[in-house]
């Protein structure tokens, strides 16, 4: 199979490109800035308002696995670019060349729309694959996490120190890396599995309470550490000051704190996808440990 992916360059895209490769798969790849050659790789130069590296990107593939978007952005325009008209415009350049099917990763976020920017824009994305009249499949992945993710390590770094900070209480569903890309790799590898289907793929764990997840955490860093539920009011400050310090590259922001105060962020069980096309196979303990074990190779924590 010869797959187009775009944000490859990411960290679910890696991991994907990985497994893809793995498989003996041909992947197309779309890239802002120059890649190292790799076999198996066509790097394609360019960015999601780019028509002519879509077309380029897409014209020979079998399948299309879109995974590339924002998570972070400085106002609503700014998502509706990179979510909403960046994913419209791969669904229309695979329209133009007859690439039927269509993997698009989205969010749990999308089910609340009003509640951030961000949930507004994966919910403006999803609407575009909807309507594509591709063979499409939605996946809304919960926290990703595993080797290579550093939208978690702040967690695992303050572990280390005995406290970790937290939204409100509520509950979450996380899933490996490996175990998402695995999922999206199957769907892409067969036509016609899960048409039109949106997935919310968890752990084997299931759902966790917030402070579950900062016990776990804890356990995998080594240490005995104190969940401690932040007011929403303090988050909102928070990303005050990381906004301060941090900039564009804060990872706490004020639309981000918006969704992360919402008390249930489960994957809903009649979303699952079905036990014969896929199940985790990589639960928290055992995934959480192993972030851990690469952050410190890393010199992260």
């Amino acid at each position: 199979m010869i797959l187009a992916l775009t944000g490859a360059t990411g960290f679910v895209g890696g991991a994907l490109m990985k497994q893809a490769l793995a498989a003996g798969h041909q992947v197309r790849a779309l890239a802002r800035r120059a890649q190292t050659g790799r076999e198996g790789v066509t790097w394609v130069s360019g960015a999601l308002n780019d028509a002519a590296a879509l077309s380029e990107l897409v014209s020979t593939a079998d399948a299309v696995v879109h995974v590339a978007g924002a998570v972070n952005a400085p106002d609503r325009a700014g998502f509706a670019a990179a979510n909403v008209e960046g994913t419209r415009a791969v669904v229309e350049t695979a329209k133009v060349w007859g690439v039927a099917r269509f993997v698009h990763v989205s969010s749990l976020a999308a089910r609340e729309p009003t509640l951030s920017n961000y949930g507004w824009s994966k919910a403006g994305a999803e609407a575009e694959v909807a309507a594509s009249g591709l063979d499409w499949t939605i996946v809304r992945p919960p926290g990703v996490y595993g080797p290579g993710d550093m939208e978690q390590r702040d967690l695992f770094r303050a572990a280390r120190r005995g406290v970790v900070p937290l939204p409100p209480n509520g509950r979450l569903s996380i899933v490996h890396v490996d175990d998402l890309a695995r999922l999206l790799l199957t769907l892409a590898e067969q036509p016609g599995t899960g048409a039109h289907a949106t997935y919310e793929p968890a752990s084997p764990d299931g759902a966790l309470r917030y402070t579950e997840f900062a016990r776990a955490i804890a356990a995998a860093v080594g240490r005995r550490a104190l969940p401690l539920p932040l007011p929403a009011a303090l988050l909102r400050l928070a990303a005050r000051g990381d906004a301060l310090f941090r900039g564009a590259n804060a990872k706490l922001t004020a639309d981000r704190v918006a969704y992360m105060v919402h008390p249930d962020w489960t994957a809903d069980p009649a979303k699952a996808p079905p036990p014969e096309l896929w199940r985790a196979r990589i639960g928290a303990a055992e995934g959480l440990a192993g972030t851990a074990r690469w952050y410190r190779a890393q010199g992260l924590l």
